[in-house]
């Protein structure tokens, strides 16, 4: 029986919206108590991180950054918003994503994962061991 391979000419890289469809998979298929650290939390994609980003953080290339947490977490935020103060949001970045996918052997749900666990731990000052027993339970 002859092997046929599939359509190529149909296919394309996921979208904004399909790149933000499966962050929010990621992000509820995390263990309870973790996500209980931002409660719950738009997550935003774009293609690249803007360039003020990027200088903040001292990064060089446009992908150099896969995704970022803005904002306070549940422990750190006042009863009373501050004025002008952004609301807790994770940012994905598309292109950066894909472009590390096409060098990786990781699924890109994989990559997903990790960078929505490394984005919110970082930021709640967890440890890589603690991040890499989270990414275990996350499955």
């Amino acid at each position: 029986m002859a092997h046929h391979p599939p359509d190529w000419r149909r296919h394309q890289a996921p979208s904004l919206d399909e790149i933000a469809a499966i962050g929010r998979a990621a992000f509820a298929a995390l263990p309870d108590e973790f996500r209980a650290l931002t409660g719950e939390i738009p997550i935003q994609v774009a293609d690249f991180p803007e360039r003020e980003v990027l200088d903040e953080l001292g990064i060089e290339s446009e992908f150099g950054l896969l995704g970022l947490f803005q904002g306070f977490g549940l422990a750190h935020a006042s009863a009373v918003p501050y004025t002008g103060e952004m609301p807790n949001m994770i940012w994905l970045y598309r292109r950066p994503i894909l472009d590390y996918w096409a060098d990786h052997d990781d699924t890109l749900g994989g990559i997903v994962t990790h960078v929505l666990i490394h984005e919110i731990g970082h930021h709640f000052g967890l440890s890589d061991d603690d991040m890499e027993e989270i990414e275990r339970g996350a499955g």
